[in-house]
């Protein structure tokens, strides 16, 4: 992740360009990996980072301190957030806490959670972020995910009838995200947002997030399912900074994902689409997600049951 240009480029320039709010300032890095972030925080003028991380990649962090000279600066505490003592409040936090579709890996909860170690009027960078959908019609990538389960047609298969399973199959592979970029003449309509504000948002807020949607259709044609994609703000007391994964900015390692509908919907021009889509947080540090969608001058219906955890990687 750190070789991600843009992720990395757009952290940096967030901490450096408010650099008045971290200059002496006590900073909680969340999740800190190889602790880049905390080394900004310093670049900044941080007094002093604790720099959290779960894994065992924290020894790696602490390496990396020490041969910076920066002991006496950055703390690397191994643990989890929701584990681990602080000896002190502290002012800001930072992390990067965004999986694929924003809530994969379900760190954002980790992330709200250090609000328990955050000053009275304390920052947080990212400070909120928008999750953006929008329908889209793809022939190519519905038939493709489709022929798929084509391997389960075979009817003698070193002997073996495999076609009771292709149903089954195509079930399992619609239940994958995709995840990949596009172009954007594929939506079908504007995108509808859904915001969660770091600063304000509960860890409980995250178990279910139910996202309501009505697109107006620009063009006819089929829907084969919604697109995703977020942004997050660093609201500094100088600069606000985002940080964009949309299919029309530069491509980060979170691209895009898509979500198929089991049936694919037609739609004219003007006509509405409404719906809602919902994410339920599971034990495998990921979410459920049910869609469902109406054409609502038709009443035309589909919708589709996905598993987060287990996306389809169509750009590798």
């Amino acid at each position: 992740m750190m070789q991600d240009f843009v992720r990395t480029a757009t952290y940096h320039r967030a901490i450096l360009q408010n650099h008045v709010d971290f200059r002496d300032k006590i900073v909680l890095d969340v999740g800190c990996g190889s602790g880049i972030l905390s080394f900004f925080a310093v670049q900044a003028g941080a007094k002093r980072v604790y720099a959290v991380e779960a894994s065992s990649v924290a020894q790696y962090a602490e390496m990396l301190v020490k041969n910076n000279h920066l002991s006496d600066k950055i703390i690397v505490l191994p643990g989890k957030i929701e584990e681990i003592s602080l000896p002190e409040a502290v002012d800001v936090i930072i992390s990067e806490p965004m999986g694929y579709m924003l809530f994969n890996e379900r760190m954002l909860e980790s992330y709200l959670h250090s609000k328990k170690w955050l000053k009275t009027n304390g920052m947080m960078f990212p400070t909120f972020s928008d999750i953006h959908l929008a329908p889209f019609s793809d022939e190519q990538l519905y038939m493709e995910h489709y022929s798929r389960a084509n391997f389960w047609c075979q009817q003698c298969f070193y002997g073996v009838n495999l076609s009771s399973l292709r149903g089954a199959a195509v079930d399992e592979y619609f239940r994958q995200p995709i995840v990949d970029t596009f172009d954007i003449r594929i939506l079908m309509a504007r995108s509808v947002k859904y915001t969660v504000n770091f600063m304000d948002a509960e860890e409980a807020d995250l178990h279910r997030v139910e996202i309501p949607f009505v697109f107006r259709m620009v063009q006819s044609g089929l829907i084969h399912g919604l697109a995703f994609w977020f942004d997050v703000a660093f609201v500094g007391s100088l600069v606000t900074v985002w940080l964009s994964t949309a299919p029309t900015e530069p491509l980060t390692h979170w691209y895009q994902v898509r979500c198929l509908l089991q049936t694919p919907l037609f739609a004219k021009e003007g006509e509405t689409l409404s719906g809602k889509v919902l994410f339920v947080a599971n034990k495998r540090q990921s979410y459920d997600i049910q869609i469902t969608a109406l054409v609502n001058q038709t009443g035309f219906r589909s919708g589709n049951i996905l598993d987060l955890k287990n996306p389809f990687f169509r750009f590798a």
